[in-house]
């Protein structure tokens, strides 16, 4: 009997161990956001900047001393270790242009574009 419950024993660590790593896989996995930053505008973007709804400060500029010249875009990752969806947008243009933009949720988009507006 001593056998069949090591067995047993060690079965539920197995089980318990792989269950562990699927759930903090998904964990990490849902925390991570890749968005592609399109810049459309005119302006070269030199920085940019994505908090939390609610946060009320700018968290480190993604750009991370780049630039997004006008035409390109970059993928760039959102990742707070929350799993929050709704973010707020800072982007900073050479002509010293900021724009800001309010309630994104990441967690429906692969993509956000900057452009021009139209007159």
């Amino acid at each position: 009997m001593t056998k069949a419950i090591h067995a047993a024993h060690a079965a539920t660590v197995v089980v318990l161990v792989c269950l562990f790593i699927a759930a903090s896989t998904t964990s990490s996995q849902a925390d991570k956001r890749k968005i592609r930053i399109f810049n459309e505008t005119r302006q070269t973007m030199v920085e940019f900047y994505a908090t939390s709804v609610g946060n009320h400060h700018w968290d480190d500029d993604l750009l991370d001393h780049h630039v997004l010249d006008s035409g390109d875009s970059l993928m760039i990752e959102i990742d707070d270790g929350t799993g929050y969806c709704m973010y707020d947008f800072r982007a900073v243009f050479a002509d010293g242009d900021t724009l800001v933009r309010n309630r994104i949720n990441i967690c429906q988009i692969s993509s956000y574009r900057y452009q021009d507006h139209k007159h």
